[in-house]
């Protein structure tokens, strides 16, 4: 009698899928098997999420395709001075959004469904910052005033983007994630690390599980239907390992549970709605087939060859974009600017924690 697996598809199987692709060169390896739709070129592509998505926006731009942008800097601004605002990271200025709650809180924001008790925080030069967008005005601002008209025309591009999209890339990072306690606004970093007064009283810290990380990215689901219909969805997570841990476990104990319960997660989701797909950014970086070669000597720094690799599947599954996964851009000679490449290629709330 036959058995199921006579039946299976040869990326059922590790041998063919994984272990003889490798052998010909890991960038032949090619977890992405029918997603769930198509994106076609004239469609408006939506980014955000933790530090790994910013790549997303710059490898569509090489490929020749404009990501879709509503909060960007005047053309007179030069570029590096617009992306030290938080110009061109992402769709609208929103920072990284590093969890589920977070992104479900800029929704309710930015459509006034919630209003946080804590409008501004001040930083070490006496200036006013964001506690929501922390990097977005290198230096802060110097009134109160100031940062909510800013906030205020972010928001204004941020329901423009919502409202217009046809599809939204993001990217989970976290599952840790601090708030307040007087009204459960969480924070993208920890009160006191880039602005304000650390006060356990005042802030506690939160480890999503994966129903709560189901629940919050449902509503958001749910509520980005009600104002645009047509949207699509593409959730990855990110293969970044955290910087830090506030909890009791060992970083690389609170990592693993932390990417667990976000990938679990992801998985429900494209289950239950038809019209958000999973693509496993974090499978091709982290999988033992590539033998850690996707990693910087930090262990935790995405490679240049390792995010062409996500990419070039990306657009050829989902946008029919044949490019080469060997496409990253060669890397500087000049130790010096090969560190500020780094630097800029991805800007990090995160990053502050390991200072």
């Amino acid at each position: 009698m036959a058995h199921p697996y006579e039946q299976q598809p040869e990326h059922a199987f590790w041998r063919q899928a994984v272990a003889e692709p490798a052998a010909r060169g890991i960038a032949s390896v090619d977890p992405v098997v029918a997603p769930a739709f198509r994106i076609a070129r004239g469609q408006r592509i939506a980014t955000a999420g933790s530090c790994f998505a910013q790549h997303v926006a710059r490898h569509l731009r090489q490929a020749g395709v404009v990501p879709f942008v509503t909060e960007d800097a005047h053309t007179i601004v030069p570029r590096d001075v617009a992306r030290a605002f938080g110009y061109g990271e992402f769709s609208a200025r929103y920072g990284n959004v590093y969890t589920s709650r977070q992104l479900l809180q800029l929704m309710l924001r930015a459509f006034g469904e919630f209003e946080p008790q804590e409008p501004a925080w001040r930083n070490g030069e006496g200036c006013w910052i964001d506690p929501f967008r922390p990097r977005v005005h290198p230096g802060g601002f110097l009134t109160p005033g100031e940062l909510q008209a800013d906030r205020e025309r972010h928001f204004e591009a941020v329901r423009r983007l919502f409202a217009q999209l046809d599809v939204f890339v993001f990217t989970l990072g976290l599952t840790e994630t601090w708030a307040s306690r007087a009204d459960g606004a969480v924070f993208p970093v920890c009160p006191g690390v880039l602005g304000g007064e650390f006060d356990a009283a005042q802030y506690e810290l939160l480890n999503l599980g994966v129903d709560e990380v189901c629940a919050d990215m449902a509503t958001f689901v749910e509520l980005l239907g009600q104002i645009n219909p047509r949207a699509k969805l593409v959730l990855t997570v990110s293969p970044v390992p955290l910087v830090a841990t506030a909890g009791e476990r060992p970083v690389m104990v609170a990592n693993s549970y932390s990417k667990a319960a976000l990938r679990v997660a992801a998985e429900k989701l494209s289950h239950a709605y038809g019209h958000v797909a999973y693509f496993p950014s974090y499978e091709i970086i982290t999988g033992g087939f590539n033998q850690g070669r996707y990693f910087a000597p930090d262990q935790r720094s995405v490679t240049d060859d390792g995010v062409a690799h996500v990419m070039h599947l990306f657009l050829q599954h989902y946008l029919g974009i044949e490019q080469s996964a060997a496409a990253a851009p060669e890397a500087p000679r000049d130790p010096m600017l090969a560190r500020l490449v780094a630097v800029t290629q991805a800007h990090c709330d995160e990053e502050a924690l390991a200072r």
